[in-house]
């Protein structure tokens, strides 16, 4: 299954004329390709599971909670989904966006607890030598630029020397490996081989990952064995 320009097009339209009166006039069409796109994702969740293993998919609703916010537009001109990683010792989810111009998947840790923050910036104090190297893997660095996004604070967390070697790492509040689309690439037929493929790319990072906030720093299972 691919995406076609109608759906891309439904999106523009949608932005361009982002209002209640219009949505209702495109309900039918609207209901019709969310089916489509809902397949679109079922099919990426199938191609997941051939080499990890996805607990939760949830495919976000097209209506904005305009409550909180400065924003008042009634609906997000776009697709999106997640996929959650299975069990407890499977951390970390899978992210995948459409949307004209700004379409993207990521793959990580969006915003961690406090104590899985705090257990991830010790493990980068300690040894910073395995994170590095996975981000460095040929794999990595062609799908991800070799490099983690996130929010991070300006210096040093509390605790934490801004001399420290890895600060780069251990300031981040969170820890995203992004790769954007251009629209041709959405539309093109192996769109969703591109998908797995780079998501498949981020495999060796979770298994690091769940392996840190597993463990303590001396390597011991936090998990009661079953």
């Amino acid at each position: 299954m691919h995406i076609d320009q109608t759906i891309l097009q439904f999106l523009k339209d949608l932005k361009a004329n982002n209002n209640r009166e219009w949505f209702q006039q495109q309900k039918k069409h609207y209901e019709a390709i969310r089916s489509d796109m809902k397949l679109f994702y079922q099919e990426i969740m199938q191609n997941l599971n051939q080499h990890d293993e996805i607990e939760k998919f949830k495919m976000f609703r097209i209506y904005r909670d305009v409550r909180f916010s400065h924003d008042k537009t009634p609906y997000n001109p776009h697709f999106a989904g997640s996929f959650s990683r299975s069990g407890k010792r499977f951390r970390g989810g899978y992210y995948l966006r459409i949307r004209p111009g700004e379409s993207f998947l990521a793959g990580g840790f969006w915003a961690p607890n406090k104590e899985d923050l705090f257990r991830i910036r010790k493990e980068f104090e300690l040894d910073d030598g395995e994170i590095r190297e996975i981000l460095s893997h040929k794999d990595f660095k062609k799908h991800f630029g070799g490099e983690l996004r996130g929010e991070e604070v300006k210096t040093a967390p509390k605790g934490f020397s801004k001399e420290h070697l890895a600060i780069d790492l251990i300031r981040k509040k969170g820890f995203v490996a992004v790769r954007e689309f251009t629209d041709e690439e959405v539309l093109q037929e192996d769109f969703m081989h591109k998908v797995d493929a780079a998501f498949k790319a981020l495999r060796p990072y979770f298994d690091y990952m769940s392996d840190v906030l597993t463990t303590d720093l001396n390597g011991v299972s936090l998990i009661d064995e079953e």
